[in-house]
C-alpha cells in the first residue's frame, strides 16, 4: 500500500482511507497502530483489504457501527455503542475487526451484563462423561433421556405436592387410628396430634406395628418416596462426578436440589418418632404438651411447604428460565432503583393520604404504616379496593400516587427489556452467529472467538460446548 512505503515518523503521520460500504472515513497510521493486535492495527492482517485502484482500505461492513470502532483507536480503548446499532451486531463487528476478548469483556461489562464464565470438567474420563450425561442435556442421546426423565419426575412430584391438598383427599377416614398415609390426607395436624380415644366398650383397636400398616401403602407417600429416590440418585451421582465439591456445593441450583429433598426426610423422621412414642406410650395425652405441639406443626407446615421449591429445578432442563434468571441478575441494578423508587413512593403517598383522611370520622387509614399497603397496591397500579380515600384531598393523592407509580415503573422496563433480548438471542442464535460467514470478505470470526477446543478437558462454557457439538 502507498502509505506504507514511506519509513520513520513520516509513515507514522502519514492519512490512510478506509471505504466502509461507500462511506469513506480517514485516519492516521499511529493512530490505527496504537492496538497492533487489531486487524486495522496490524498491516499483515489489513492489506488484504487494500485497494491498489483507488489507493484506500474498503471494508463491506456495518457503517454506523465503525464510528465507535474508529473512535476506541482515537481514543486509546474507549468501546461505546451507538444507540441506533443492535447488540448483536456490534458484537458481531468487534470479532470482525480482532479487538481482542479483553475489549469484548469490557464492553460487555459496560453494558450491564454479566460474563460468562467457564465451567471446569473433570479430569477422569469416566467421571467426565457421567458429569456431562448429567449436567449438559445437549451432550448426547442419552443425556436428553435423562433429563426427560427429571423433567417428568419433577412434574409428577410438584402435581402429588398441590393434589394432597384437595378436599376429597384431605377427608378424615372412619378408622380411629391414622397412619402415615393418612396423616398426609388429614394435613399436618394428623401428624401431632394424638388420635381422638374411642367410645366406651368399644375394645382397643390393635395398634400396627413400626413399619407396616397404611405407612407403606399410601398412594401420594409411594410417588413421594420414588420421586424422592430419584432426586437422591441424581444427586449424588452430580456430586462424585463434579469436578469441584467446594463448587458444586456453593451452586445455588444444587443448594436447591438439596432442600427439594429434605422435608421428604423431616417428616419421614417425624412419623417414625410419633409412631415408635406410640407404641411406648400408648395412653399419652397431650394436655401437656399443647404448646409445643403447636410449635413443632407450625414449624412442619413451614418445612413441607419447602417442597414447592422443586418447581425451580425445571430451570436446569429449561432455556427459558434459564434466560429469566440471567436477565434478574444482569438487571440487578435497575430493579433495585426500582425498589427504591417504591419504598420513597409509598413513604411519601401513605403519608399524605393518613394526613389528608385523619379529619374525616369514616377514614379507613388508621394510620401511616396501615396505609403502606394502600400505597404500594397503588403504585403497582392493582387496587385492591379494601382501602380507599374518601375526600377531596384524598383522593388527589391517590390520582397521583397512581400516576407516580406508572412512572416509576415504566422508567427501568426499556433497560430489563433489552437484556432479555441480548441473552434470548444469545441462547437461540448463537450457532448462526459464530458460523456467520461475510459473504464479501469471506473470513471467519476472529480466532479469539473461536472455542477452547484444545482446553476441552479442562474447562468448557456453556457456548462453546454448543459450538463444540456442531
Amino acid at each position: 500500500p502507498g502509505e506504507e512505503r514511506s519509513g520513520g515518523s513520516c509513515c507514522s503521520s502519514e492519512r490512510l482511507v478506509i471505504n466502509i460500504s461507500g462511506l469513506r472515513f480517514e485516519t492516521q497510521l499511529r493512530t490505527l497502530s496504537i492496538f497492533p493486535d487489531t486487524l486495522l492495527g496490524d498491516p499483515s492482517r489489513r492489506v488484504r483489504y487494500f485497494d491498489p485502484l483507488r489507493n484506500e482500505y474498503f471494508f463491506d461492513r456495518n457503517r454506523p457501527s465503525f464510528d465507535a470502532i474508529l473512535y476506541y483507536y482515537q481514543s486509546g480503548g474507549r468501546l461505546r455503542r451507538p444507540v441506533h446499532v443492535p447488540l448483536d451486531i456490534f458484537l458481531e463487528e468487534i470479532r470482525f475487526y480482532q479487538l481482542g476478548q479483553e475489549a469484548i469483556e469490557t464492553f460487555r461489562e459496560d453494558e450491564g451484563f454479566i460474563q460468562e464464565e467457564e465451567k471446569p470438567l473433570p479430569q477422569h474420563q469416566f467421571q467426565r462423561q457421567v458429569w456431562l450425561l448429567f449436567e449438559y442435556p445437549e451432550s448426547s442421546g442419552p443425556a436428553r433421556a435423562i433429563a426427560i426423565v427429571s423433567v417428568l419426575v419433577i412434574l409428577i412430584s410438584i402435581v402429588i405436592f398441590c393434589l394432597e391438598t384437595l378436599p376429597e383427599f384431605r377427608q378424615e377416614p372412619k378408622g380411629p387410628q391414622p397412619g402415615f398415609g393418612e396423616a398426609a390426607q388429614l394435613g399436618d395436624e394428623a401428624l401431632l396430634l394424638p388420635p381422638l380415644p374411642p367410645p366406651s366398650g368399644t375394645p382397643p383397636p390393635l395398634r400396627p406395628a413400626a413399619g407396616s400398616g397404611p405407612f407403606f401403602t399410601d398412594p401420594f407417600f409411594l410417588i413421594e418416596t420414588l420421586c424422592i429416590i430419584w432426586f437422591s440418585f441424581e444427586l449424588l451421582v452430580r456430586f462424585f462426578a463434579c469436578p469441584s465439591k467446594p463448587e458444586f456445593s456453593r451452586n445455588i441450583m444444587n443448594i436447591i436440589d438439596i432442600v427439594a429433598i429434605i422435608p421428604y426426610f423431616i417428616t419421614l423422621g417425624t412419623e417414625l418418632a410419633q409412631q415408635q412414642q406410640q407404641k411406648q406410650q400408648p395412653g399419652s395425652s397431650s394436655n401437656n404438651g399443647g404448646q409445643q405441639q403447636a410449635m413443632s406443626l407450625a414449624i412442619l407446615r413451614v418445612i413441607r411447604l419447602v417442597r414447592v421449591f422443586r418447581i425451580f429445578k425445571l430451570s436446569r432442563h429449561s432455556k427459558g428460565l434459564q434466560i429469566l434468571g440471567k436477565t434478574l441478575q444482569a438487571s440487578m441494578r435497575e430493579l433495585g432503583l426500582l425498589i427504591f423508587f417504591l419504598f420513597i413512593g409509598v413513604i411519601l403517598f401513605s403519608s399524605a393520604v393518613y394526613f389528608a383522611e385523619t379529619d374525616d370520622p369514616d377514614s379507613l387509614f388508621t394510620s401511616i404504616p396501615d396505609a403502606f399497603w394502600w400505597a404500594v397496591v397503588s403504585m403497582t397500579t392493582v387496587g385492591y379496593g379494601d382501602m380507599y380515600p374518601m375526600t377531596i384531598g384524598g383522593k388527589i393523592v391517590g390520582s397521583l400516587c397512581a400516576i407516580a407509580g406508572v412512572l416509576t415503573i415504566a422508567l427501568p422496563v426499556p433497560v430489563i427489556v433489552s437484556n432479555f433480548n441480548y441473552f434470548y438471542h444469545r441462547e437461540t442464535d448463537h450457532e448462526e452467529q459464530c458460523q456467520y460467514t461475510h459473504v464479501t470478505c469471506g473470513q471467519q470470526q476472529s480466532p479469539f472467538s473461536e472455542p477452547k477446543k484444545g482446553d476441552s478437558n479442562q474447562s468448557l462454557s456453556k457456548s462453546e460446548f454448543l459450538e463444540a457439538e456442531d
